[in-house]
């Protein structure tokens, strides 16, 4: 049998028509996806920017708070951080933040929609807080980085504007500082007894550190200053 004709039995075939219509349409849905897949890819890459905040940044608990504020509270999906808040009269007064949960959130910063999800990662441990690993990534269409400089700017400032006005205490805690007790209210210098001249001089000590780690650096000796007070009965 010639092949044109074998071609033409198996065109007349309805079983081979209908497997054949069938690979068809298989065969184009898969081009289909695989084209849409690629297609995501490279727009993702080009036209959306995205910013990647893990958990023992700096930054991360700033964020947090700021989203908050921003709107983010309107999700239906929240978690809570208890924290206490002291008053100038020395009265500490329970404080309830509620912050996006993980999971994904959406809210608009000038005029641009941002997606927002919070992961946690429940095999990974941060081994120095002994909390799961977390991370929070924003994405929004565009190309224009500056958008999240502002964001963390805003962030940040929030934050500080918290403790303005207010010392803040430090501990060591492995290999970093961390925030000890309350921010109290600043002493004025007039309010610390001492004989006459020593907190002048203990001041003006303080500033001249402050203002010259180069000359530790230079001759090798650790940036640090420790001052011992006696009291005389």
């Amino acid at each position: 049998m010639p092949l044109l004709d074998f071609i033409g039995e198996l065109s007349n075939n309805p079983y081979f028509g209908a497997g054949f219509g069938l690979f068809g349409l298989g065969a184009g849905a898969a081009l289909l996806r695989k084209g849409f897949q690629t297609s995501l890819i490279l727009f993702r890459r080009h036209y959306m920017i995205t910013l990647e905040v893990p958990c023992r940044d700096k930054s991360y608990q700033w964020l947090l708070q700021w989203m908050t504020h921003k709107g983010a509270k309107q999700t239906q999906h929240l978690s809570v951080e208890t924290s206490f808040e002291q008053k100038d009269t020395g009265y500490v007064k329970t404080k309830y933040d509620f912050i996006p949960s993980v999971g994904t959130h959406f809210f608009s910063y000038g005029g641009t929609w941002i997606r927002v999800e919070r992961t946690r990662e429940q095999h990974t441990l941060d081994l120095q807080m002994g909390v799961p690993w977390e991370t929070v990534t924003l994405t929004a269409l565009g190309r224009n980085k500056s958008i999240y400089f502002n964001i963390l700017e805003e962030a940040r400032q929030m934050a500080l504007k918290k403790h303005e006005g207010k010392t803040v205490m430090y501990s060591a805690m492995g290999s970093e500082w961390r925030p000890f007790g309350h921010p109290r209210k600043r002493r004025p210098l007039t309010s610390v007894v001492l004989d006459q001249g020593v907190s002048e001089r203990i001041l003006g000590d303080c500033k001249e550190f402050i203002s010259n780690p180069s000359w530790y650096t230079d001759r090798g000796i650790p940036y640090r200053r420790g001052k011992f007070t006696q009291e005389n009965y």
